[in-house]
């Protein structure tokens, strides 16, 4: 399989229609190239295929076996060594039912690895091979998962991205990875990473720690939240590394850092896009978000969408650029877009083809394939080897240890006076497991419906206390996903993170302060910070506490005792706000006045910026402000204060579970129909699906619980005709209710086809446990063996 590489490099007056592209300098460094005077490296690694289908993510290109996109597999793909001296173009494995992807040279230049589907029926796993194209050899076994992004470590073990525990976008249905480790040999599979989203496209750097992309957000919007992170080989110290509070690019994924210098090499793309867009140069040193770090933009018009618009700006461009690779601290392999501009009339216009680009602004195309995209360019040669970091990790289900040297240091506390913070809330954001197909218009689409508008249920994991120098120390429950919150001596939040963290068994994480500025010199410490000389704080077991946090069993009933008497329908106050506790087709009354009405300030699915302290929360709501100055005669317990504040400044959320007793009915949460709401809409008078989202302008309108009540039942007679019908179609979704407890009710159990999802859950957490387990004792498990 030879082509040569006379046919590839393109001479033509299609290269001068390249907007990016001056034809003198490509010219000249075609010349040079032939001359010897650019040092090529022998021998590039390349993958040709087609480019991934557009999907609704730039992560969702898996398009995994029976997922919702599955059929967007493209299948026709191959791995290809270009010798750049004699233009031959060499295929070391090839497939026509299935796609490569994702190689990565060994550090001896002598071995391949990389993620090979063999066809729709198929999933990603992982696969080696020699340089000399012999001994291709099967790594990872795992059936119903997709592996993906393998890398070799110092120690000569692989990382990779896997679906291994599958879990899905909250904004969508997409199926999520996570970091995993294994040995050369592919046994002993652990997890790394823990966020409750996406992590990939991991990257060694000099130093021999990981940088990868992670997609996450915890009270943030769904498309701005993926910036580029660090962790250890071992999966401990996970950090934020660049571009974690962008709004736009809403996608800084791909990185690659320079051989010789700080600077890293990445793509700055769009949520809504392939996994391509401009090609970015970062000096870390010059900030973590925004304009100033960024160095060097291809192409530099670019430079102006940079914190502009939103996670789709990026979009707009012409030319787009993937899979980044530098050759030197001046030069750098890139796929690029031939065809993308918008007078092209090509068959093929995501076409990509091998360029060389240098700090000068020079780009040289390399190779074009003559059907397909070339992807993943890289020497195949040997390379430095970065130092190993030692494991500083357990692998059992002992907690691990966080640690906070003092919560006032920190951007975005202006107001809040020092001593003023007394706790610290330990809050887990777990996976979403399962999803629907009808969804609820939030800020991005639930599936089913969860909040008013952000993404995420949560669990209160307890409180610690801060000491008077603003340190804390504590324990913390392994392997979950967590984020914290300050709380002042009425545990009204004073601020709260919008990112998540992890901790694993024996690790102790920690920084300087919340929200500190990451590039500052750590303060001088004279005396050891007073958490630090105690014992870590333990969080509380109580059951209760350690509930995924429901609105109707620990909110409602503060309402029931003090509030309903006045504030329910037909009654004077209830004109004003609604606090009964009704359900409807997608939340309960109480929940729906108070947000439509504005009761509470939330950010909701937020901006991406750090927020102000008491910008938003308990102390910034208006149903607080009301309730403690003085309502009447109403006057509240401390505790049921507490579930007040609590619940505001869990950003207002409702549901306490993902799954769904209703998969296939209005927002994946109504015990009637599609059919039935729509009915019901025709003989009231009311466009039901104007409500099934954040925006709606009514209350709530079906109350279940006490049908005759139902607010869309005023729009007609008692007497006449379309009442019995309109109001026997309510009655039957309280009947309903009764025969199957939906996710807000006691005794709540999932659809049958959500059990399935959950035992698969199941199941590969026990294989993560004994996996786990096989590490600790010292000996090897393969997939093959868990499998069995």
């Amino acid at each position: 399989m030879r082509t040569s590489l006379n046919y590839s490099i393109i001479l033509f007056f299609s290269i001068l229609a390249f907007q990016s592209i001056k034809a003198a300098p490509v010219n000249h460094l075609k010349n040079e190239i032939h001359s010897g005077k650019i040092d090529l490296p022998a021998k590039l690694l390349i993958i040709v295929r087609n480019q991934y289908a557009q999907d609704h993510h730039n992560t969702a290109t898996l398009f995994q076996t029976g997922e919702i996109n599955t059929e967007k597999f493209d299948p026709g793909a191959a791995l290809k060594i270009l010798n750049t001296k004699t233009g031959e173009v060499t295929s070391l494995l090839e497939t026509k039912t299935g796609v490569v992807r994702d190689p990565e040279v060994s550090f001896d230049g002598k071995k391949i690895i990389f993620s090979y589907r063999k066809n729709i029926d198929d999933c990603y796993h992982i696969y080696e091979i020699n340089a000399d194209g012999t001994q291709l050899k099967q790594l990872t076994f795992a059936t119903g998962v997709s592996d993906i992004d393998p890398l070799y470590l110092p120690n000569d073990q692989i990382i990779f991205s896997s679906t291994r525990e599958p879990k899905y976008c909250m904004c969508n249905r997409h199926i999520m990875a996570n970091l995993y480790r294994m040995n050369p040999d592919g046994s002993n599979i652990v997890q790394l990473g823990k966020s409750t989203l996406f992590e990939g496209h991991s990257a060694l750097m000099n130093d021999g720690r990981i940088i990868y992309d992670r997609w996450e957000y915890i009270d943030r919007n769904f498309g701005d939240a993926q910036g580029l992170w660090t962790v250890n080989p071992d999966g401990t110290k996970h950090a934020v590394y660049y571009g974690n509070n962008s709004n736009s690019p809403g996608g800084i994924i791909d990185p690659r850092p320079l051989p010789n210098d700080n600077k890293m090499l990445c793509i700055f793309g769009s949520c809504h896009d392939r996994p391509w867009g401009a090609l970015a140069l970062i000096d870390r040193s010059k900030g973590v978000d925004g304009k100033e770090a960024v160095v060097k933009i291809w192409p530099e018009k670019s430079r102006d969408l940079i914190g502009v618009g939103n996670w789709d700006t990026f979009m707009q461009l012409d030319v787009r650029y993937e899979d980044p690779f530098p050759l030197s601290d001046e030069q750098f392999l890139v796929s690029k877009s031939l065809y993308l501009n918008k007078e092209s009339n090509h068959p093929n216009k995501e076409k990509m083809g091998l360029f060389l680009v240098d700090m000068q602004g020079n780009e040289t195309l390399l190779y074009e394939d003559k059907n397909q995209g070339v992807y993943d360019a890289m020497p195949l040669a040997p390379r430095f080897r970065p130092r190993n970091i030692p494991t500083a990790r357990k692998f059992d289900e002992s907690p691990g240890y966080f640690y906070v040297q003092n919560v006032y240091e920190s951007t975005h506390l202006e107001g809040v006076e020092k001593g003023s913070v007394k706790y610290l809330r330990v809050i887990e954001s777990p996976e979403k497991r399962t999803y629907t197909q009808p969804s609820w218009g939030g800020q991005g689409q639930q599936a089913p419906g969860v909040n008013w508008h952000s993404f995420e249920n949560k669990r209160v994991l307890g409180t610690v206390p801060v000491e008077e120098d603003g340190s804390v120390y504590f324990e913390a429950p392994s392997g979950k996903y967590l984020f914290f919150q300050l709380l002042d001596e009425k545990k009204k939040m004073v601020q709260s993170m919008r990112s998540g963290v992890i901790v694993h068994p024996g690790e102790t994480n920690g920084c300087i302060g919340c929200h500190e500025d990451r590039l500052s010199v750590p303060p001088t410490q004279t005396k050891m910070p007073l958490a630090l000389r105690k014992k870590p704080s333990k969080l509380s077991e109580s059951p209760n506490e350690n509930r995924i946090y429901s609105y109707m069993r620990d909110l409602q009933p503060v309402f029931d005792k003090n509030c309903v008497e006045c504030h329910d329908f037909g009654k004077e106050a209830g004109k004003e706000l609604i606090l009964a506790a009704d359900r409807n087709p997608y939340f309960n009354a109480s929940y729906i006045d108070i947000q439509l009405k504005k009761q509470i300030t939330t950010v909701g699915g937020g901006p991406s910026e750090i927020q102000q302290a008491y910008s938003w929360g308990s102390h910034a709501s208006n149903l607080v402000k009301v309730i403690e100055a003085g309502h009447y005669n109403v006057k509240l317990s401390n505790e049921e204060l507490e579930a007040i504040y609590t619940w505001i400044d869990l950003n207002g959320i409702y549901y306490p579970y993902y799954e769904s007793a209703y998969p296939n009915n209005p927002a994946g949460r109504s015990p009637i129909t599609f059919g039935e709401l729509n009915r019901l809409g025709e003989l009231c008078g009311v466009d039901f699906k104007k409500l099934a989202g954040h925006n709606r302008k009514l209350g709530a309108q079906i109350t279940f619980e006490r049908p005759e009540l139902s607010p869309c039942l005023k729009n007609i007679q008692a007497n006449s005709e379309a009442y019995p019908e309109a109001l026997a179609i309510i009655q039957k979704g309280k009947e309903r209710l009764r025969e199957i407890p939906r996710a807000d009710m006691e005794g709540f159990i999932p659809c049958e086809e959500q059990q399935i999802q959950l035992k698969k859950y199941m199941q590969r957490m026990l294989v993560e446990k004994k996996n786990n387990q096989a590490v600790s004792e010292g000996k090897r498990i393969y997939d093959v063996e868990a499998n069995n």
